[in-house]
């Protein structure tokens, strides 16, 4: 798979033209927000493309990539949307706008299945076998090849996913319930943020 990998410093460049259904992912020092830092944000426009900022964790300011997210206008497709969410709103100081998440739409239309992780989706519904050795290696630095391949593959088969995900939705009549949780997702993040990261709907 040829993938158009494009390296961006500091902010998305002032020519680039987006799709109004973009596919969203994040890179993080670690899973602790306060302690470990947003370092990249990959886009995809469903193009086989992957333009990968690198952030100034020092001044977070990248003025393009944040009005992309805070656009109405622009649908956001993401995996496990509460984690990148929170270190968006943490660092880039963004509530994001017009959101769906693809772990969410498993969840809720593939009872069938307990596993519900972007590598599973992306073989069911892509055939690709992706590895996932390097979720966890230093995205702080300067990037490999590799990682920037892993991070490329974390989006450009987000649109397909959201696609056959979608049309589950629809057949099982489930759709309108997946819809309504989707609003809850940036109230999640608030919660996270106040430090209320159990399920509060919980007896």
């Amino acid at each position: 798979m040829n993938l158009d990998i494009k390296l961006h410093k500091e902010d998305l460049p002032d020519q680039l033209v987006l799709s109004d259904k973009i596919a969203v992912d994040c890179e993080f020092m670690g899973l602790n927000v306060e302690r470990d830092r947003l370092c990249l944000v990959q886009i995809s426009t469903g193009k086989n493309d992957a333009h990968i900022v690198k952030l100034n964790r020092e001044t977070y300011n990248a003025p393009n990539l944040i009005k992309a997210l805070k656009d109405k206008n622009i649908n956001k497709i993401f995996h496990y949307a509460r984690a990148d969410l929170l270190f968006i709103k943490k660092y880039l100081n963004v509530d994001v706008q017009n959101v769906n998440c693809t772990k969410i739409m498993s969840k809720i239309a593939r009872s069938y299945s307990d596993k519900h992780g972007l590598k599973d989706l992306i073989k069911e519904f892509t055939g690709n076998d992706i590895s996932k050795n390097l979720q966890s290696s230093d995205f702080g630095g300067d990037l490999s090849e590799k990682q920037l391949q892993y991070c490329a593959k974390d989006v450009v088969f987000l649109h397909k996913i959201f696609y056959c995900l979608e049309k589950i939705l629809i057949r099982e009549k489930r759709d309108k319930l997946y819809y309504e949780t989707i609003k809850f997702v940036n109230t999640r993040v608030n919660l996270d943020i106040a430090s209320f990261t159990s399920d509060i709907w919980s007896h």
